[in-house]
């Protein structure tokens, strides 16, 4: 099989994909009645990636599908859902990478015959030599020949349009340099993604917004990441503010501050990390105490982005004592001082100092002392207590699928980047692209860039249907930032030496890319979150 005529063969193997994944489902489960999912963490997470790559593979034929049957057929589709059925396909059979050293294998659940069952399905698939239609692939994009992109609407496709273009003029010529010198994103490029509607576009129109949703959110956040991950992060605090306060915030705080948010007026940070604390947020001490004047805020947090330069933060902190776990925890809106870079924190019970990191500059990130700041009455958000988990909770969903987003951006980067030096770059009297270790980084770092987007599309479409997507949000984000990584390696291997040359580009991206695995809940947090919701019956 060197092309994919039609799609009836990928058809065929996503059903015998989906079978094996319901045989280790069930394997899983009955696992699972007898012990804990944390006694058992590879086999679980391993599921949640075997699930993961199913939930791929059936996006990206939906993709291919749909250009088919909007009259946009192209034969570079084909190919991409050729070499990616049979990559995905290889390794649920032989060996599903988690981490570069955590292979999951089909005896690891107990599944090895359902996996021999499924080889001997897509062996067509398995035993076919695709190293000509790599290369055919690789050279296709060298040609300017992209795989299809448009959503089909083309209010969609003009806003991704509008973005690239602002991206390729105002974002990518600067951002190196940004970087290197640890510089904020310039006020009047803040100014200029405020005015594009940025920093508002899941805002209802009644606060100032634009009333989109998650598909566009991930369209705008894709394009600005490609640029720099900064400016596609920039959204990302306003974001999660959007939604704390438009789901969970009285009429009088939503009137106060989402048109402001929405304008760019006002700056927001999330302020939930502590120092021992990152993902066991039932452990959060910092405290908030009720005072004649409102509240005192207590504690120390940690990583906390944009802090400086923030105008309001949305704060997670213990305000009933008595109470255990996340019953304690309440969420609150606590304006603060815009800090300069003589003084990053003006205000009175409150001082910090940045962290110095390797990638995903543009913001900063602080580690934060509260000494007794105040804070108005009427900052807990919604007015009630002990519900700020139950808030959080609520905005997860929307902040991974807009991390995947960035990985998707940040993805498509590494391999333009890759690309470039491939064609131009020339050894033993060729451009380097020509040689096979080349051009199959190249093409597999496309075919994983349309899974990852695919993938993210799709969550954001089960966010806009009014969908519990939680698990779709964990599949995005996890996929996505495997291949940032991977695609940004592969980019930097290709221009060798250089690549490890901080004036290169591309030494940025890798540095950029390896924070998507983190932050926004782990890699094994969310495989954590996708086994135990499948397991569950939430499908």
């Amino acid at each position: 099989m060197t092309q994919m005529l039609d799609l009836t063969a990928a058809a065929q193997a996503l059903v015998s994909a989906q079978n094996y994944l319901s045989t280790a489902q069930a394997a899983l489960t009955q696992r699972l009645s007898a012990r804990k999912v944390d006694q058992d963490q590879r086999a679980a997470h391993g599921f949640a990636w075997a699930a993961t790559s199913v939930a791929a593979l059936e996006s990206l034929l939906h993709w291919a599908t749909t250009n088919e049957a909007e009259g946009s057929p192209n034969v570079i589709n084909h190919d991409v859902v050729t070499l990616g059925f049979a990559e995905t396909l290889a390794q649920l059979v032989g060996g599903l990478p988690m981490g570069q050293n955590e292979i999951f294998r089909p005896a690891d659940l107990g599944v090895s015959a359902a996996a021999r069952t499924l080889a001997t399905e897509v062996r067509d698939f398995l035993d076919s030599d695709l190293a000509e239609l790599r290369a055919r692939l690789a050279l296709a994009l060298a040609d300017g020949q992209w795989p299809s992109e448009t959503l089909h609407d083309s209010d969609l496709d003009a806003i991704r349009d509008q973005y690239r273009r602002f991206t390729d003029d105002a974002i990518i010529p600067h951002a190196h340099q940004w970087h290197l010198d640890n510089a904020l994103i310039p006020d009047a490029t803040v100014a200029a993604m405020a005015d594009l509607g940025t920093f508002g576009v899941c805002i209802d129109e009644e606060y100032g917004g634009l009333g989109l949703g998650k598909l566009v959110m991930c369209i705008v956040t894709e394009e600005l990441s490609r640029g720099w991950i900064g400016a596609g992060s920039l959204g990302t605090r306003s974001e999660i503010a959007g939604e704390l306060i438009g789901m969970g915030g009285t009429e009088a705080q939503k009137a106060e501050w989402l048109p402001r948010i929405a304008s760019g007026e006002i700056l927001p940070t999330a302020v939930f990390t502590e120092p021992d604390v990152g993902s066991d947020l039932g452990s959060l001490q910092t405290r908030a105490r009720r005072t004649n004047a409102g509240w005192q805020i207590d504690g120390a947090k940690n990583w906390i982005t944009h802090a400086a330069r923030s105008d309001l933060m949305t704060l997670l902190a213990r305000s009933l004592p008595d109470a255990k776990g996340y019953a304690g925890l309440s969420m609150f809106l606590v304006p603060k001082s815009r800090g300069s870079e003589e003084m990053p924190f003006p205000d009175t019970g409150l001082t910090g100092s940045e962290i110095e990191v390797l990638g995903y500059r543009g913001m900063r990130e602080y580690a934060l002392q509260f000494d007794g700041l105040t804070s108005p009455e009427t900052a807990l958000l919604g007015g009630e207590e002990g519900q700020g988990f139950k808030q959080l909770m609520r905005t997860f969903e929307g902040a991974r699928i807009q991390t995947a987003a960035r990985a998707v951006g940040v993805a498509r980067r590494a391999l333009e980047l890759g690309l470039d030096y491939a064609k131009t770059r020339k050894q033993f009297g060729q451009a380097i692209l020509h040689f096979p270790r080349v051009s199959d980084k190249i093409a597999m770092s496309l075919v994983d860039y349309v899974m990852a987007r695919e993938l993210s599309y799709m969550a954001a479409r089960a966010k806009d249907g009014g969908k519990r997507c939680d698990i779709e949000a964990g599949m995005a984000k996890l996929l996505g930032a495997r291949t940032a990584w991977s695609n940004a390696d592969a980019a930097v291997q290709i221009h060798g030496g250089n690549g490890y040359a901080m004036e290169y580009e591309i030494s940025r991206i890798l540095c950029d890319a390896r924070i998507l695995n983190i932050f926004e809940g782990a890699a094994e947090i969310q495989a954590q979150v996708i086994a135990k919701g499948l397991v569950a019956g939430r499908n």
